[in-house]
């Protein structure tokens, strides 16, 4: 009867912080304050300094969850990036998510001895363990935001390749520091490994699930997101155990599946965004457990960790933008938001509980200051990217989504699917009739959006720029249909002209 009790009493603690968390993101909203800070505060009430309703002191099952919610934030936030967008930015992004992260350890090492009095190598891990911008907090911040393309892809693209960094030089400082006789130059192989393995595996089982997800037909179309949450899941797992960077190999692949030709997109989608969401408030209620208030809030952590916050958010960050977008086109105002939207979050908090798991001396002081100074980078630079976003004036055009999602809901063996098409500048179908495009076979305009109202096809319907339309296609047309599409109207003009010559 007792475990009975205690089975009820977990679950209806887990719907209550389910509940609660979902209502915390809209006071965020309203409030200007990342949900990350709620949620935390959400944890630290429910843990044994606040109410006591929770009593949690497990910070290795705080990693593993930690670890496993950044794997399925990761995977969504690749899925949700545009390639396109990816590779205008890949060069500073790769220098802020490498040289970056080292500089901003420099830099915090140096403070964190003179404040605290540690040793060289405790100061690094300091460092190494705050250097990184966090993705769970970026991706967060930025969406719905209409920050100019470029500055929101690179921090995007940064944030999510960067934590494999701090994660390298964290456990790499970490086994310094435990070893007796370390091989300093071992590193740099290691490294090498890390990240090229990383990259490489990535983007083969990116491929692989891409192929998978595409021809396996299952018999429900629910099975599809379950089956793309397995392949990041697998990714990571498997790049891990041969000692490549899992998370990195995870960002890779859904960059992969999210920009390729994709069955079930929406569901996909739609899943994994949902499913993030509710491991972002686990992990953060979670690691909100963990903190013991009356020792982090304790004056002498307050007053060390705020002067370590000023130095990180107003030294660190921005000598690492400085130095790491030299002579790649960003201009002053440009480098001042990146060097402000350097947010930490969630992979800070987790990457502090790996001092405490190995046991090492001070490991308790590192995670109390770690954790002031993510609640210190999220409540200032957090609730203020927007407005120094206008102040500088990079606001961009108004991002225009579709309003509405149709997806066609049937068994996976269906032979048809609807497919959401944006209608560009560039679309050889601006401006035309539907009767008078040459479709292929099998192929139906089933509905379309105009500036947020949903139109009913006729033939007669002209199509213009920024419609979205819904098009019901046969499995065997679908990608005669994508090429017919992915005409540009500047490419035909010029096959024209090389016809009249002729």
């Amino acid at each position: 009867m007792l475990e009975q009790i205690n089975v009820d009493y977990f679950i209806l603690l887990t719907a209550l912080l389910l509940i609660i968390g979902v209502l915390t993101t809209k006071f965020s909203t309203r409030l200007g304050v990342p949900a990350l800070v709620l949620f935390l505060l959400v944890g630290m009430i429910m843990g044994s300094d606040g109410l006591g309703l929770i009593h949690f002191n497990n910070p290795k099952l705080a990693q593993l969850i930690g670890i496993l919610a950044l794997v399925v934030i990761l995977f969504e936030g690749g899925l949700q990036t545009k390639w396109s967008s990816v590779r205008a930015v890949a060069t500073p992004s790769l220098s802020l998510a490498t040289l970056g992260v080292l500089l901003t350890t420099v830099v915090v090492a140096v403070a964190a001895k003179l404040i605290f009095d540690i040793s060289w190598l405790e100061g690094l891990l300091f460092g190494a363990i705050v250097g990184s911008t966090d993705a769970a907090a970026i991706f967060a911040v930025l969406k719905g935001q209409n920050i100019r393309d470029r500055l929101s892809s690179t921090l995007e693209a940064e944030s999510g390749t960067n934590d494999p960094m701090a994660v390298f030089l964290t456990l790499s400082l970490i086994e310094l520091m435990t070893i007796e006789s370390p091989f300093y130059y071992l590193l740099v192989g290691s490294f090498i490994w890390q990240m090229g393995m990383g990259l490489f595996l990535g983007f083969l089982f990116g491929r692989f699930a891409g192929y998978a997800i595409n021809k396996i037909n299952l018999d429900s179309s629910g099975l599809y997101p379950i089956f793309a949450l397995a392949f990041a899941l697998l990714t990571y797992s498997l790049s891990d155990l041969i000692g490549a960077s899992g998370l990195l190999a995870v960002y890779i692949a859904a960059l992969v599946i999210g920009n390729g030709d994709l069955t079930y997109r929406h569901s996909i989608f739609r899943f994994n965004e949902g499913f993030a969401w509710m491991m972002q408030i686990l992990m953060f209620i979670i690691l909100g457990l963990l903190v013991f208030p009356s020792q982090f809030l304790s004056f002498d952590i307050i007053v060390k960790g705020l002067l370590l916050s000023v130095i990180l958010i107003f030294i660190a960050r921005p000598i690492a933008v400085s130095l790491s977008t030299i002579n790649m086109g960003f201009g002053v105002k440009e480098k001042v938001f990146l060097s402000w939207a350097g947010l930490k979050g969630a992979v800070p908090i987790v990457l502090a509980t790996f001092p405490m798991t190995m046991g090492l001396e001070n490991s308790q002081l590192f995670f109390n200051v770690v954790f002031f100074v993510v609640l210190t980078s999220a409540l200032i630079q957090g609730s203020t990217i927007s407005i120094v976003a206008e102040k500088l004036g990079l606001h961009g055009p108004k991002k225009v989504e579709a309003p509405h999602t149709l997806e066609l809901v049937s068994i996976g063996k269906a032979n048809a699917e609807i497919i959401e098409y944006e209608v560009n500048e560039q679309s050889t179908i601006t401006g035309q009739k539907l009767k008078e495009l040459n479709f292929p076979k099998d192929v139906l305009i089933s509905a379309i959006i105009r500036t947020g109202d949903l139109l009913t096809p006729h033939g007669d319907t002209i199509i213009k720029t920024e419609d979205i339309l819904y098009i019901l296609v046969s499995k065997k047309s679908k990608k005669e249909l994508k090429d017919f599409l992915n005409k540009r109207k500047d490419v035909v003009n010029h096959s024209d002209c090389e016809i009249s010559k002729e």
